[in-house]
């Protein structure tokens, strides 16, 4: 096999290493199989022990993945988002960053100048009794029936931790993990760093499509990661039918946990519909990061008592806990009569930005998706091309490639600071791009 030159080394740890710098030189590639255990151990003269060990190192980090029976290969890792899009040339308009409205954001500076922060030491308690309280605030929405057999609700560094965190805490290296496709890239990168396997299923207006989740599950899924609302990039929000449909067909899984990833909660634009509702083991994750700022990394976590003790008991000997300066601080901002209001008005403004684009792409004949949340997605043929041909004419998206694993392709647009007339000019631009004409061209 060409990929066995390659790879050196008599203990596990060098094996190991020699197989990642390979990758890192590019001589093994992304999918690319290693040599078999026995194989390579013969090469190398070294036992298949050795060889195993050096494997399980590289799965535990993500760097391979291998099923029972099957070849060992080369993750599938997404680079990292400065290497996927660089700078935005200037003058051009930045519509593809996902990120809220700086400007609907409240100014941390009055909150900060009236904090008073005690001093806080190892052995007190991990999360402030206020913050506690507006814990329980941004869950008021969860049905009796989730809530049932609930723990205490864990704060978190934001979403992702979150969804980590738990994970982690039921999840083990080689399981198959069921995500959205198209979906977040963070979550099918984290899938992949912990050494789990993505298994996609596929996403509409009203959420994940039953008869996909259903393949997803018949490959002995262990958790399905899923966004009720504000899907990323799609928009789509989970249906009350749907979600009824999910849950009868998840019932008939009971050991699968499910994580919902509730991101944009406040602002998502969408009511929150249940799909984790009377499951044995399920969480639900959201975050202050769409409504007080992405750098404010504070979430919070609703999960069964099993999972949440299990979070709790792994953070305490780590990272031991979220700030409490950061804790102090949401609460300030929180109990602003101000800020809530404006939280309030944000979401219809975002909803307003993000409809008006819809309805300024259908009056041109485009097809375009985004039930809710910050972004927009646009079928297209041909992603780079017309990612191009709009950075031309002065508009910057994101192309759908690091969101997808099967899907179709398509391109990303954020919403959340378009205004009316640039909704308009942005419309027909995108129209005249995936014009019958203009596709030949660019095909």
């Amino acid at each position: 096999m060409a990929a066995e030159p390659a790879i050196a080394g008599r203990t596990s740890r060098d094996i190991a290493d020699s197989v990642e710098s390979a990758i890192e030189r590019g001589e093994l590639t992304p999918g690319q199989p290693l040599p078999s255990v026995r194989g390579l151990a013969a090469g190398l003269g070294v036992s298949p022990s050795t060889v195993s060990a050096a494997y399980r190192d590289l799965r535990l980090r993500g760097v391979v993945t291998s099923e029972a029976g099957r070849a060992t290969r080369v993750g599938v890792r997404s680079a990292p988002q400065a290497r996927q899009f660089g700078r935005v040339a200037a003058g051009v308009r930045d519509l593809s960053d996902g990120n809220p409205a700086p400007d609907l954001l409240p100014d941390p500076r009055t909150a900060l100048s009236r904090m008073s922060v005690p001093r806080f030491r190892y052995g007190d308690p991990t999360v402030l009794p206020e913050l506690a309280a507006v814990a329980e605030e941004q869950f008021d929405d969860v049905p009796a029936s989730v809530r049932a057999g609930a723990g205490p609700i864990g704060v978190v560094g934001g979403a992702m931790d979150g969804v980590e965190r738990v994970l982690g805490s039921r999840a083990r290296p080689n399981d198959r993990v069921a995500v959205e496709d198209p979906g977040y890239p963070g979550v099918l990168e984290l899938v992949r760093a912990m050494g789990m396997v993505p298994v996609g299923v596929a996403v509409d207006d009203d959420g994940p499509v039953t008869a996909s989740l259903a393949a997803a599950l018949e490959t002995r899924v262990a958790a399905f990661v899923v966004t009720p609302r504000a899907q990323n990039p799609t928009g789509a929000a989970v249906s009350a039918r749907r979600a009824r449909d999910l849950r009868r067909l998840l019932d008939r899984h009971p050991e699968v946990l499910v994580i919902e990833d509730d991101h944009a909660s406040l602002i998502a634009g969408a009511a929150y519909v249940a799909v984790a509702a009377g499951r044995r083991a399920w969480a639900i994750v959201r975050t202050t990061s769409k409504v007080l700022g992405p750098d404010l990394r504070v979430g919070f976590l609703l999960a069964d008592q099993r999972t949440s003790r299990r979070v709790a008991e792994r953070q305490l000997v780590g990272a031991g806990w979220v700030s409490h300066v950061l804790q102090r601080l949401v609460v300030e901002l929180w109990s602003d009569d101000g800020v809530r209001s404006a939280t309030r008005s944000a979401a219809q403004v975002y909803r307003e930005r993000r409809e008006g684009l819809l309805t300024a792409l259908g009056e041109r004949g485009v097809v375009a998706r985004g039930r809710s949340g910050l972004n927009v997605c646009v079928p297209v043929a041909h992603e780079i091309a017309v990612v191009q041909r709009l950075q031309e004419l002065g508009w910057a998206v994101r192309a759908g490639e690091p969101h997808r694993l099967r899907s179709d392709p398509f391109v990303r647009i954020t919403t959340s600071t378009l205004g009316a007339e640039e909704a308009r000019r942005l419309a027909g631009d995108l129209a005249a791009v995936l014009a019958p004409s203009r596709l030949t061209q660019l095909a």
